[in-house]
């Protein structure tokens, strides 16, 4: 009786992780074998792996990555002039904490997404939070936040996120308000927090895509001075796995 009641308390306390491991305690026949300390320590490991486990989880689903990609599956064989080293080193994550960026560029279907999101998935289980959304989807959001008086509170959204992926970066041209919202989104972020660039587009053609010459100015500025740069080649990944797939298939 007296341990269903401590189980209640530790459940209304919210020590899930706890709680579960008391249960399991209490279903071990050799338990009392080990000192009170060892108990407890056991208690507390469950728990903190527990925490840590919904944390990371949280953090993912929040994130809303396109690809449930990391870096342990990251393909170094294929040719696109991958450096493993550097991908190993940001990994660490220092980048975050120096508040720098990361440029990734390269042909469609090289995987400038998946190595987008595998170090989405690294900075997570590091304990950042991330936010991944493609240009257009980003603008379209802001228009709408814009029109029904959420705007504030979408920025604050995006700001307060220690890493934003920008996906499809300036793959059609930047039109209008467009260019002042983007600004607008370096901005509040300089300093404060890390942001992926990944896009198909080279470096040399983003001025003429976001138009405005002391805007792109003003942004280039901002996201390529501190950046680590990725440049991806060859040719794309997902034509060269279907080849491999329809040969296997046919046995060719």
């Amino acid at each position: 009786m007296l341990n269903e009641q401590t189980l209640e308390k530790l459940y209304a306390m919210r020590l899930n992780g706890m709680a579960d491991a008391f249960r399991e305690q209490m279903l071990q026949p050799d338990i009392n074998e080990l000192s009170f300390e060892e108990r407890l320590g056991f208690l507390v490991d469950h728990h903190w792996s527990w925490r840590e486990d919904r944390r990371l989880k949280t953090l993912l689903r929040n994130a809303r990555l396109k690809d449930n990609a990391c870096i342990e599956d990251i393909d170094y064989k294929s040719p696109r002039g991958l450096d493993k080293s550097l991908i190993l080193s940001l990994s660490s994550c220092d980048w975050i904490k120096n508040a720098q960026n990361i440029i990734v560029t390269g042909p469609t279907g090289v995987g400038k997404t998946y190595i987008a999101c595998a170090l989405a998935n690294s900075s997570c289980r590091k304990g950042f939070s991330v936010l991944y959304i493609r240009t257009p989807r980003l603008f379209q959001d802001i228009s709408i936040a814009k029109a029904d008086g959420s705007y504030p509170k979408l920025m604050n959204k995006i700001a307060k996120a220690k890493v934003l992926i920008v996906d499809n970066f300036c793959i059609t041209p930047i039109k209008g308000a467009e260019r002042k919202d983007l600004l607008e989104v370096i901005e509040d972020r300089q300093g404060l927090g890390s942001t992926i660039i990944s896009t198909q587009i080279p470096m040399e053609n983003w001025f003429e895509a976001i138009g405005d010459p002391t805007i792109a100015d003003a942004v280039l500025d901002r996201l390529i001075h501190n950046a680590h740069r990725i440049n991806l080649k060859g040719e794309s990944m997902r034509k060269r796995l279907s080849s491999l797939t329809n040969k296997n298939k046919f046995g060719k």
